[in-house]
């Protein structure tokens, strides 16, 4: 079971991830409503970190400009949530996982055939909400050779429930491994939700 842990905001939190049983770790990008959004300077250092674990840039209907300071920067991956022209998606370099949400799911069929997506996300109305969604929805979704992974109001104490539900290739979680005050990432809640998503 793949596992992303996303809105990594500070080194301290890259250091624990990268050193954590986790595949991917997610920085918001380009997105100032986020909270979780990192300047070009902090994600670079954040970026530094990373020896063990890919990197995600997480963004929303990003510009050409935007996707090639990504590249440059050295992100593995780029997640792109709402919506971008297949033009501008045919020019990015490196993989990309493009999101979907109980809104704009409909498109999936669109990004499913191109050959620099690699995988998808199926997240809530409002992404980084920390809200669930019907996860049965999904069920019927046509599948291929690409990641299918799960987010939207994923916890520890849900996320076995939800592999069970959905049987998907992997699980992204941000809010639900988060401090009680919604303040920082909690270590605790890290390793929880990574044992409980691969049932050790």
């Amino acid at each position: 079971m793949l596992i992303k842990i996303c809105g990594i905001t500070d080194v301290k939190e890259a250091e624990y991830v990268d050193n954590s049983a986790t595949d991917f770790a997610g920085l918001v990008m380009f997105c100032k409503k986020s909270k979780r959004n990192n300047d070009i300077e902090t994600a670079g250092k954040i970026l530094s970190v990373f020896k063990n674990t890919k990197t995600v840039a997480v963004t929303v209907s990003p510009t050409l400009e935007q996707i090639k300071v990504i590249e440059a920067m050295g992100f593995d991956y780029i997640q792109i949530h709402g919506y971008i022209e297949l033009r501008l998606l045919r020019m990015i370099r490196i993989p990309v996982i493009k999101a979907f949400n109980v809104d704009d799911i409909a498109s999936y069929i669109i990004y499913s055939a191109e050959n620099n997506v690699a995988g998808y996300v199926f997240d809530a109305a409002e992404p980084g909400s920390g809200k669930a969604f019907d996860w049965s929805m999904l069920k019927d979704m046509p599948r291929n050779d690409k990641m299918f992974i799960l987010a939207g109001g994923l916890t520890p104490e849900n996320v076995k429930h939800a592999i069970a539900e959905v049987k998907p290739d992997g699980v992204d979680v941000s809010s639900g491994v988060e401090n009680d005050d919604g303040a920082g990432k909690n270590f605790q809640k890290i390793d929880k939700f990574c044992k409980e998503a691969r049932n050790i």
